[in-house]
């Protein structure tokens, strides 16, 4: 191995790639490791670093998942792989990781290995004690002697976000429609999306085994698909809750009136304007707004209402009659609307 590739596997340990403490319980190591995996991974992340960083994050796991590669990393360090079966039996009382051989072994050292280094000698450094043993180095001992475990395994794949855009009469009723994804090794692939009724606007929705390919066997991840309501020109939405503007005439305003305006559903609703409605008055159709969950428009509990707002509107090109009778009422009414 190169001596760049030595550098790069040594960076960090898998406690920091992780960036968890040494005593996080496993919940915590599976927490980061999906939060980084999701962040790296090479079919959502297109950093050309993104790859690197997720198989240090992939091997991390895979060490720190299982009890027993985790107990012998946390004794040897990286370099447990190349620790013989039994040799924390034989490597001495208090040994850690990175440590070299305790009471049962005694290294003689070579140049490289300064004072108080014990075993962990530079590559000229022989052990004594052990039959057998007799003229290896650490390389004879832990490179050739000793075969080094394949420890790779399956790494399931990472879960993956993508936002869905969905109009306000299919957040009502909801529906079914099917969306392209890029494919792994490139191209794309279909998906059909079932979307309940009475999604809101910032709603998850989860496909199970949908997200990024796994490797080595692992089985792919979730695909998250965050729902964006599609701007209306007509309609505001606060959650459930569904805003428009109602235009009245003067007179409307004044007498009262039965009057139509949009439905956010699709087609048209019916309200009724109080008499003495002036602008900014808030008038509310119960149960009229986004749906809970899973349920039809109008049906249940949970659903929201929509509100429409009072505005009255004058005749913008008021005729010469109009005009005589808007001077007849200000002449005879005492309404002043500056007054408090």
């Amino acid at each position: 191995m190169s001596a760049s590739g030595t550098r790069d596997r040594s960076r960090g340990n898998f406690y920091e790639i992780l960036g968890v403490p040494r005593d996080a319980d496993p919940d915590a190591i599976q927490s980061a490791y999906r939060r980084l995996a999701r962040r790296y991974h090479p079919d959502i992340n297109s950093d050309p670093r993104a790859e690197e960083r997720f198989k240090e994050v992939s091997e991390a796991y895979d060490i720190l998942s299982d009890p027993e590669s985790r107990k012998r990393y946390d004794r040897f360090g990286r370099d447990f792989r190349r620790m013989p079966e039994g040799a924390e039996h034989w490597a001495g009382a208090g040994a850690g990781a990175g440590a070299g051989a305790g009471a049962g072994a005694r290294a003689r050292a070579g140049p490289g290995a300064g004072p108080g280094t014990g075993g962990g000698g530079g590559p000229d450094a022989r052990f004594e004690g052990f039959s057998g043993f007799e003229g290896f180095g650490v390389d004879d001992l832990f490179g050739g002697f000793f075969r080094r475990r394949d420890q790779a395994g399956p790494v399931p794949g990472a879960d993956q976000e993508a936002e869905i855009e969905v109009g306000l009469a299919e957040a009502y009723h909801g529906g079914r429609r099917r969306i392209t994804l890029p494919a792994s090794g490139g191209g794309t692939r279909e998906v059909e999306v079932t979307i309940p009724a009475g999604v809101t606007d910032g709603q998850r929705l989860r496909l199970a085994g949908q997200g990024g390919q796994g490797r080595g066997g692992g089985g792919r991840g979730d695909l998250y698909l965050v729902v964006r309501l599609a701007p209306d020109p007509r309609f505001r939405v606060e959650g459930r809750d569904v805003y428009i503007d109602l235009p009245l005439a003067p007179w409307e305003g004044v007498l009262g009136a039965r009057v139509t305006l949009p439905n956010p559903a699709g087609g048209e609703a019916t309200l009724t304007v109080p008499p003495g409605t002036s602008t900014g008055r808030r008038l509310r159709l119960r149960g009229r707004g986004l749906p809970r969950p899973g349920r039809a428009p109008y049906r249940g509990e949970g659903a929201g209402d929509l509100y429409a707002h009072a505005r009255i509107m004058v005749p913008p090109k008021p005729t010469e009659r109009e005009r005589e009778l808007f001077a007849e009422l200000a002449g005879t009414s005492s309404f002043n609307p500056r007054e408090r």
